[in-house]
């Protein structure tokens, strides 16, 4: 059979995930031992807050790289689509399956909290409702987040690292050099070769992401103690059981579109996942993202475009933990709300979690916001401020994968998927990024 691509060894995987999960585990190790073993709580806050220099180094690498990679990938998507037609067909696409998924995930957590009562009958000691949080509590309103759209300085809105407004600007140009034909070609070939260049810096930050893993689980444990899984055992306990039951409807759902290919693009995203999961960070994971779908076959004009607009209207994990968290602080002050209450929050949670990509704890700004408009006690956000890190690694795992799997979705139904004959790692990254036509050899690479 031909192929577009010359087929050469994939490259091992496998090491980067044990270290992952290495990291993980010595830093559950280090962190219970800095705990328990240092003088005083305030001896292991100090600890903790070197080891975590080193999460926070990482972090920052990622977000320095997260906004020319998203220009210059979706910029060149976005050209090679040729017409506007094409790019509102991808983006109504896009949204739809973000839409449906929006209103699984609340439902999800609206249904689950009902059914567990995770906050009835807990035994903690309730702060007092008048205390404050210290978490923003204003989300956007319907005319904030229309104007957020629209960036009033493209460069402010990198230097923020404003993806949805990036993406609105990468589209505007991808369209107008699309819309030039050959008079933009030689501009189209820098801004190609400069996400080229962006990635091999990627490729070089991931290298530190055990070491990430590693601090950040180990700060979090020797400030918080491992202790503190246990008391919000059944609030934790079933929230990561809502994201499971999220995890199987998103696999039904992408066997339905991609049949039994799901199985390679799971196998695929095991490395995004693990990266988000150890650092509760969704964008840690986008570079990883971009690479595991190159793999699978989805074109880079497709991932490119997909994903950005996911990290603002497809953030599943954190839209279902905002509805369950909202429940369980008015179960914990035994705050009755009817069904028409909570469908009308569920309203709500559509409207303010968007447009709040890059927020850090963005969910419990989320929560925040929602809590005022339904007379829910702001101090309910005290009691899960605590365990927050651990509950934010689920859910931005869950965001990522939901990401990946929509981004494979849309480009099956672009038939812009290609047959797993015809790819491999090493190349498929390149010829992702370019138009079928003409095909590059994979030496070029």
């Amino acid at each position: 059979m031909s192929s577009s691509v010359s087929v050469q060894p994939a490259r091992k995987k496998g090491p980067f995930t044990a270290y992952i999960m290495i990291a993980l585990v010595l830093g559950i190790l280090v962190g219970y031992l800095c705990n328990t073993q240092l003088a005083d709580h305030a001896a292991a806050v100090t600890v903790a807050g070197y080891v975590s220099l080193i999460a926070d180094i990482f972090l920052r690498l990622i977000k320095m790289i997260i906004a020319p990679l998203v220009f210059s990938t979706l910029v060149v998507g976005v050209a090679h689509m040729g017409d506007t037609g094409a790019v509102g067909r991808v983006g109504a696409k896009a949204l739809g399956w973000f839409v449906i998924f929006s209103v699984v995930s609340l439902s999800l957590g609206l249904v689950l909290a009902n059914v567990l009562q995770p906050g009835h009958n807990t035994g903690l000691p309730l702060p007092d409702a008048a205390a404050v949080s210290g978490v923003q509590t204003g989300g956007l309103t319907a005319k904030q987040f229309v104007l957020h759209l629209v960036p009033s300085s493209v460069v402010q809105a990198m230097a923020n690292n404003e993806i949805l407004q990036i993406v609105v600007f990468s589209l505007f140009l991808g369209t107008a050099l699309a819309a030039l034909g050959d008079r933009a070609r030689h501009l189209v070939t820098v801004i190609e070769e400069l996400s080229h260049a962006i990635l091999r810096v990627t490729h070089a930050v991931m290298k530190l992401a055990p070491l990430a893993v590693f601090a950040a689980i180990t700060s979090v444990i020797a400030t918080q103690g491992i202790g503190i899984l246990w008391t919000f055992a059944k609030f934790m306990g079933g929230f990561y059981l809502g994201l499971a039951v999220l995890w199987c409807v998103l696999l039904l759902a992408g066997w339905a579109m991609l049949g039994g290919r799901i199985v390679t693009l799971i196998k695929l995203l095991r490395e995004p996942f693990l990266v988000s999961f150890s650092t509760a960070s969704s964008e840690a994971a986008y570079p990883k993202m971009l690479d595991a779908l190159d793999r699978f076959g989805v074109r880079r004009r497709i991932s490119s475009f997909v994903l950005p607009m996911g990290y603002s209207f497809n953030l599943d994990g954190s839209m279902m933990y905002c509805a369950f968290a909202t429940l369980f602080i008015a179960q914990v002050y035994d705050i009755q709300l009817p069904v028409a209450t909570q469908i009308a929050m569920m309203g709500l949670l559509m409207l303010t979690s968007k447009g709040i990509a890059g927020v850090p704890r963005a969910s419990l700004v989320v929560v925040a916001a929602t809590l005022g408009p339904f007379d829910l006690p702001e101090a309910g956000l005290l009691l899960i401020m605590g365990v927050d890190q651990f509950l934010d690694m689920g859910r931005s795992a869950t965001n990522a994968v939901g990401n990946g799997i929509a981004a494979a979705v849309v480009a099956k139904w672009e038939g812009d998927l290609l047959p797993e004959g015809q790819v491999d790692g090493d190349a498929a990254e390149d010829v992702g990024a370019r138009p079928p036509e003409p095909v590059l050899p994979s030496s070029v690479v």
